[in-house]
């Protein structure tokens, strides 16, 4: 019996789908990265990526994951013992948390409830307890589909203590929501290519502020792949201090000229608008949404499973029932949850075919909900 081609659908926040451009984009011929030609295509991905994070600062990009972004941030601009705060608020705030403390930091871990975002009363709150050297939060929580007030929290930390670095983790958060560097007066900022910018995993790109390079003058933490001072030699002639990534570089261009012609303003509606329609669905349903309305995130969506339906065994139905990926929940949420991706290359259709097997699953297993409301309620928004 020949076997049935089945069409895979990943559903999660991040790597994302690839538009055909960006995969067409990346089927380039290998050339010289230390010449002219590469040079040019990389100069224009840095100019690409200011415009993208709103900012005039210096970029490098560097061969790695967002993790591997938020450890430049940590170790150029910090030295062991020096207090910081981390406004951790799920998995990758932890993390943070987590290369801080690698690396000698003194770290005030301001953990809040799972599901909310960092409040700035009580950030104000901790830093009116003495002086830190920096403040590190995400702008976009991935394991609990949270967005922060980027810019309130800024505003937080510069009215308490001007002197404070802010350095944000907006790998999951760059072009799906609203984050203005220079006008936020952020020091440090992370991005990762297979987000929003439509390519696949292995680029970090961080943003760097004057206030971040004095601070990397006089930051003692042990680094080499990572020292702003060996990219800084080699940004200025379109080049990486090691072996640049160059398919995703291509990747990286096409993915820019893709978002610059839908224009910023239209991309962020685009992700609000799938936002809404996911979370509509799933009200509908009458399922549980572990984010408020308030500060629910753009790029994805954590929801809670019906009485007695395990988040895990949601996953595992989907992928081997509907050929549906969609994402766990992690640390403390595991089980708890299951998360539907929704920035990126993601149209509405797509979250209305995925509700619709998240629906058809759910009235398998036996789960008291309304059959067919989610998806009704969401193709009436269209």
């Amino acid at each position: 019996m020949a076997r049935k081609l089945i069409k895979y659908n990943l559903m999660i926040p991040g790597p994302t789908p690839i538009p055909t451009r960006v995969l067409a984009a990346m089927n380039h011929d290998m050339i010289g990265h230390r010449g002219p030609l590469f040079s040019a295509v990389m100069k224009e991905v840095m100019e690409g990526l200011r415009w993208a994070y709103e900012t005039k600062n210096e970029i490098f990009i560097y061969p790695s994951s967002g993790t591997g972004g938020m450890e430049v941030a940590v170790v150029n601009t910090l030295s062991p013992g020096d207090k910081v705060i981390v406004l951790n608020i799920g998995n990758f705030g932890a993390r943070f948390v987590k290369i801080c403390k690698a690396y000698g930091v003194d770290v005030n871990d301001v953990k809040f409830e799972r599901g909310k975002a960092a409040d700035p009363k009580v950030l104000e709150a901790e830093l009116k307890k003495g002086p830190v050297k920096a403040v590190l939060f995400q702008q976009n929580e991935t394991s609990t589909g949270v967005l922060n007030d980027v810019e309130t929290l800024a505003k937080t930390v510069r009215k308490n203590q001007p002197d404070a670095l802010i350095i944000v983790d907006a790998v999951s958060g760059m072009m799906a929501a609203p984050l203005k560097t220079d006008e936020w007066d952020l020091d440090v900022v992370v991005s990762g290519s297979q987000k929003a910018f439509m390519v696949p995993p292995g680029i970090a790109a961080v943003s760097i502020s004057a206030r971040a390079w004095k601070a990397n003058a006089v930051a003692k933490c042990p680094r080499h792949y990572w020292d702003w001072a060996l990219m800084k030699e080699e940004a200025p002639k379109g080049h990486t201090y090691t072996t640049p990534a160059e398919s995703l570089i291509f990747g990286m261009r096409e993915g820019i000229k893709m978002l610059q012609e839908e224009g910023r303003e239209n991309v962020f509606a685009r992700h609000k608008f799938n936002r809404d329609l996911l979370r509509t669905a799933a009200k509908a349903l009458g399922l549980k949404l572990l984010a408020d309305d308030s500060h629910a995130s753009p790029a994805v969506t954590a929801i809670c499973p019906p009485e007695g339906v395990d988040g895990e065994a949601v996953r595992a139905a989907m992928r081997d029932e509907f050929n549906v990926e969609v994402a766990p929940g992690q640390g403390e949420l595991k089980g708890k949850i299951f998360r539907i991706g929704h920035l990126g290359y993601i149209d509405s259709l797509d979250i209305i075919g995925a509700w619709a097997a998240v629906e058809v699953l759910f009235k398998r297993l036996g789960a008291k909900t309304n059959f067919g409301a989610g998806v009704k309620a969401a193709m009436e928004m269209l």
